[in-house]
């Protein structure tokens, strides 16, 4: 008689939608049934701009790709009328590091 083989067993992986599994995030436009995405609400487009200033890909937001076209050409429309900064003002002012060279006059030789 033939010995049988058992399958390796397989680590199982969560359903949950974490990372790695696979499963995208719903596009929050698509979810409220929003047709155009309005460069007007500042709010809104705000959570799709990093803390740099830059536009967040479609992996990070959720957005499909059709949202995440309007999306981008929303951002940079309110960039250009003002409502938006290109860069965050926050990012500008750091603390230390190379930029900081405010001390050099004061050294002693």
């Amino acid at each position: 008689m033939a010995k049988q083989r058992r399958k390796p067993a397989r680590p199982r992986r969560d359903k949950r939608g974490g990372p790695g599994s696979g499963r995208r995030k719903p596009c929050p436009y698509c979810k409220e049934k929003i047709d155009r995405v309005d460069w007007k609400d500042i709010g809104s487009l705000r959570r799709f701009v990093s803390d740099k200033g830059k536009i967040r890909s479609r992996r990070i937001t959720g957005a499909c790709r059709r949202h995440q076209s309007q999306l981008a050409s929303a951002v940079k429309r309110a960039r250009e009328v003002g409502l938006l900064y290109y860069v965050n003002e926050t990012a500008t002012e750091r603390r230390g590091g190379r930029g900081d060279r405010g001390d050099r006059g004061d050294r002693e030789r």
